[in-house]
């Protein structure tokens, strides 16, 4: 969009905070760049330009608006809808790989050379792989100043910069202000409040209005593992299994932002912990764009406008997903809660918690491959489908990360014993993160369907859905929220 000079101009004199993060404006005469909601009066348009990231504005010289914080607006959407090499990229640099492997390890995860990554995200994004590395760095450093006590020297590190001297120029040189003057500057806005748990990072995650939460932190609370999630005072909390350690986060919802409170062992672990919060939440998502084109089918209409902005609840693990896909098929809600949490109590890595009733981190891959099928309380049949995939996952030949391609995910989740097209699809939708994932034969599909007066079978309705690509894993959610299930209810 960075190229439609009018469009842009438009965006950013109408002050529209739908296209924040989607594009970025750079005002030449005070070498300052903004998101296009900033506040301020805008610019004249001949000294406006226009980059596809904060990393292509900082490369051009310009310095991070103090006033709207550009660098803190949600994520471009078409990184979650494109399923390229270049999104790809660009989720896993979101995820922390160059920071934790550098761009030999993204081109290995690719299969590109370094060459051609740096070519290509210097082509759309105006920055390649180490300064949208960069970019990020800088971000989780301010988080880290603005919002814990930690020592600087630390906070270098924790955010992955290889020196104090780096990260201190880099602050300076994309906010125009030190360390010091960071910390002074928020602390005068909203002074540090001391916490009864020491090293808990408190901090906003940003999302495009509208967000419906009842749906999303409603499917969360009643799918929750006991040990590894739970809902507590308004919150939805659980374990995360991270690069450097593991950690606690608790997500509550509000107006205009979402509450993150994170415990982590390592704070290095930062970075990713946030990309998985976001990924799990679906904040990046352009509800505006949704909803316009579900409400292009007057039969979804009246369900769109009853509560717009439903998001696509994800995973913070796909491999977790996975497996609880499989425990899932064909039980309800409350036997797939069971089994989930049989397999944490014996396999899971026991954690504690400072502040409510955590007990386990999920059992990775290679843990569950060794575990005795005669211990599963499950049919023979569905017995072979869970070992069959975790020992899948566990060797390397089943990828389900945020790099790789859905479609060749979905093919190998096909040719394994018990899956089907509905447990490939939810693991698509909701591990993988494809937004135009459909469930046809999904019996509350179905059902909703039928009530509203779309076709009941799934060849018709599968028809009649092609008119909502590339949306159709938000129809489903809609769809879904036509029942009263406790899935679509915010917990009290």
């Amino acid at each position: 969009m960075h190229n439609d000079t009018e469009r842009c101009v438009r965006a950013v004199q109408s002050k529209e905070a739908r296209f924040d993060g989607v594009f970025f404006t750079a005002v030449r005469t005070t070498r300052i760049y903004c998101r296009p909601s900033c506040p301020a009066v805008p610019p004249k348009p001949e000294n406006m330009e226009f980059h596809p990231s904060a990393a292509s504005c900082q490369r051009a010289g310009y310095r991070a608006c103090k006033r709207c914080r550009p660098d803190t607006s949600p994520g471009s959407p078409q990184w979650n809808v494109r399923a390229d090499a270049v999104a790809r990229a660009v989720r896993l640099i979101q995820d922390g790989v160059v920071d934790r492997e550098g761009v030999p390890g993204l081109a290995r995860r690719l299969g590109w050379s370094t060459r051609q990554i740096e070519r290509q995200l210097l082509a759309e994004l105006g920055a390649g792989p180490l300064a949208l590395a960069r970019a990020q760095r800088a971000q989780t450093a301010r988080l880290l100043i603005e919002t814990t006590g930690m020592p600087f020297g630390e906070i270098a590190f924790a955010a992955g910069f290889s020196s104090i001297r780096t990260f201190n120029d880099t602050v300076r040189e994309v906010f125009a202000l030190t360390p010091g003057e960071l910390r002074a500057r928020a602390a005068r806005r909203s002074p540090l409040q001391p916490t009864a748990t020491p090293g808990v990072i408190s901090l906003r995650l940003p999302f495009r209005a509208p967000l419906e939460p009842s749906n999303l932190f409603g499917h969360l609370a009643a799918t929750a593992i006991p040990g590894v999630e739970e809902w507590r005072d308004g919150a939805y909390r659980r374990t995360l299994s991270l690069p450097y350690g593991h950690g606690i986060v608790a997500l509550s919802p509000r107006p205009d932002h979402i509450a993150c409170r994170l415990f982590l062992t390592d704070p290095r672990d930062l970075t990713q912990a946030i990309s998985r919060c976001r990924r799990l939440l679906d904040l990046d998502a352009d509800p505006v764009a949704v909803d316009d084109r579900l409400r292009a089918d007057p039969l979804l209409t009246p369900i769109v406008d009853k509560a717009p902005g439903r998001r696509v609840p994800g995973t913070v693990d796909a491999a977790e997903f996975a497996v609880r896909a499989v425990l899932g098929q064909q039980v309800s809600t409350a036997a797939a809660r069971t089994h989930a949490a049989r397999l944490v109590t014996a396999h899971g890595v026991p954690i504690e918690d400072p502040e409510g009733g955590l007990t386990h981190l999920f059992p990775g891959p290679e843990a569950l491959a060794a575990l005795d099928p005669e211990t599963l309380a499950l049919p023979r049949s569905r017995r072979t489908t869970l070992l069959t995939l975790v020992g899948a996952l566990a060797d390397g030949s089943l990828p389900l990360g945020p790099a790789d391609d859905r479609e060749e995910a979905r093919a190998r989740l096909l040719a394994l014993p018990g899956f089907g097209p509905w447990t490939t699809e939810i693991i698509a939708m909701r591990a993988l993160g494809d937004p135009d994932a459909f469930l046809p034969g999904d019996l509350g599909v179905r059902r909703a369907a039928e009530g509203l007066g779309l076709p009941g079978t799934p060849a018709a309705l599968t028809a009649r859905a092609a008119h909502w690509r590339p949306w159709r894993a938000y129809a489903v959610q809609y769809l879904w929220a036509t029942d009263d299930h406790p899935i679509n209810l915010l917990p009290a």
